[in-house]
């Protein structure tokens, strides 16, 4: 082991280490796709109450959650009406959130569907609707952001993949785990491709209160996933919010490519 040297500690007495300091996404343009409900509504909220500036969009009306979350601030949310498998309507969002905002610091590709039947049951177009939702329009989306995000300081594109797309579940989820597991592989393929300026992750999550997984997490189904877990719980807001804000603030700065599991242990579970 080398002798200590002098000054060998500067840096890390010099540094502003405070959580609010390397944590701060105040003043941040972020957008959610699917941010209207489930985990895209967990993490408006959570980038809203650390004073970003958030657009949600979605197929759906969302403008009422959005103004709510505009009230509650200390940020503000913008709803806005897109459909992810049309080129020409995630070309209008985009263009909207640059002749406002002029950048944009984080993208989410949150928005996602699921068809579930056992595989003789699985027509082709279902198949091919979850794979272009969850992998083709996050992709497309990406392009597409790509001149607004290198605007940014510190551009950051989060994908919500799913535990799933890391070890396949009990369920049939054929189109959606392989979805997912591809995007982990396109996360890594974008790290590579929009380095140094541009960070790209992935959030894993396991089972967590949302709409796609009502059905599921109905009458005893609850109890079952946690069961699932190590942690014997289901995931909440502050939990993919978490893993959200250190991705997308200097916390993570130096992070890209990674798949990061936020499911309480379902992986180690199975072992």
């Amino acid at each position: 082991m080398p002798e200590a040297s002098e000054g060998e500690n500067a840096a890390a007495l010099q540094s502003d280490l405070a959580a609010g300091a390397i944590f701060d996404v105040k003043g941040k343009v972020v957008a959610i796709s699917g941010g209207g409900s489930g985990i895209g509504a967990m993490l408006a909220a959570g980038f809203c109450a650390n004073g970003a500036r958030v657009y949600i969009f979605s197929r759906k009306e969302t403008a009422p959650f959005a103004a709510s979350l505009s009230a509650r601030g200390p940020g503000s949310c913008v709803a806005v009406r897109a459909d992810l498998q049309n080129d020409e309507s995630l070309s209008d969002l985009v263009r909207l959130i640059g002749d406002r905002e002029g950048r944009l610091d984080v993208l989410v590709n949150n928005a996602g569907t699921n068809y579930n039947a056992p595989l003789a049951d699985v027509p082709r177009k279902a198949f091919e609707k979850v794979v272009d939702v969850n992998l083709t329009s996050l992709f497309r989306l990406t392009q597409l952001c790509e001149p607004l995000l290198r605007r940014s300081e510190a551009g950051r594109v989060i994908n919500i993949a799913s535990v799933y797309g890391l070890a396949p579940p009990a369920m049939p989820t054929h189109a959606y785990s392989s979805s997912k597991a591809a995007v982990v592989m396109l996360t890594r393929h974008l790290a590579i491709d929009l380095a140094p300026a541009i960070t790209v992750n992935a959030l894993c999550p396991g089972p967590f209160h949302s709409r796609m997984m009502r059905a599921t997490l109905a009458g005893d189904g609850e109890a079952m996933a946690a069961q699932g877990t190590l942690l014997k719980r289901v995931g909440g807001p502050v939990d993919i919010v978490g893993a959200a804000l250190l991705l997308a603030s200097r916390a993570g700065g130096y992070i890209t490519g990674v798949a990061l599991p936020v499911e309480g242990g379902v992986l180690l579970s199975k072992m």
